[in-house]
């Protein structure tokens, strides 16, 4: 009766820690989206709030580091409960590092807001879309323990690329046919880079996902598009 007892309160711990990944995944893609609509519609307002909000996703990261390591000490875990705990921690880093992306696109908007800007964005906010998705996939995978669904994430990074690619060409053009719009074109190079990396560190995520459930290392590059050489 005390070992299932046990394990009952270690599977509710990692509930607990589970949810406050969750959550911070949820406000992690959030900071990327109002970031970008932010950028979008010249809202000051609106990239201020992604700004101030970027402590709460920090404290959040703190709260999961906090939880992981008491939850090492009380329990001692092995196998799949220490694979677990140890992901969940190196997950919260990469979800702290996409909460800041967005606030530094929200910087961007704040100086962009107060000049002519270049264009409507379309495939920024494309970029958006598909990294947010990558993480609720992420998400769904960890809370069905389903490596297949982690898998998935891998390809979609390929179409983020893609679009950083093209917006990086077509500012490239911009630039070359009037030089004034140079410094504008390279803040918006950033973002569409800051959002490839941000891709980049939801792929990490999918890692961690399968190693938690499987025990085996993968790379996303084992998953994605094949390079012409």
């Amino acid at each position: 009766m005390n070992i299932i007892n046990t394990r009952k309160r270690i599977e509710e711990d990692l509930d607990v820690l589970k949810s406050m990944v969750y959550k911070m995944s949820g406000m992690a893609g959030e900071s990327l989206d109002k970031a970008v609509w932010a950028l979008s519609h010249r809202d000051e307002a609106a990239a201020r709030a992604v700004i101030e909000e970027g402590d709460v996703i920090d404290d959040l990261e703190d709260k999961i580091d906090t939880g992981c390591m008491e939850f090492a000490a009380r329990y001692q875990p092995l196998g799949e409960d220490l694979r677990v705990v140890v992901s969940l921690m190196h997950i919260a880093v990469d979800l702290e590092r996409i909460g800041d992306y967005g606030e530094n696109i929200a910087k961007t908007a704040l100086t962009l807001s107060k000049v002519e800007p270049l264009k409507p964005l379309i495939d920024i906010p494309r970029m958006v879309s598909e990294i947010t998705a990558m993480l609720r996939l992420c998400m769904s995978a960890i809370d069905s323990r389903n490596t297949a669904d982690a898998l998935k994430v891998f390809p979609m990074d390929d179409d983020v690329d893609d679009l950083d690619k093209q917006i990086m060409r077509e500012l490239l053009l911009m630039m070359m046919e009037k030089p004034d719009r140079i410094e504008r074109s390279f803040s918006l190079m950033n973002v569409s880079r800051t959002l490839e990396r941000a891709g980049d560190h939801a792929t990490n995520v999918a890692e961690r996902i399968v190693y938690m459930y499987s025990g085996r290392s993968v790379k996303a590059s084992e998953y994605r598009r094949k390079r012409n050489s």
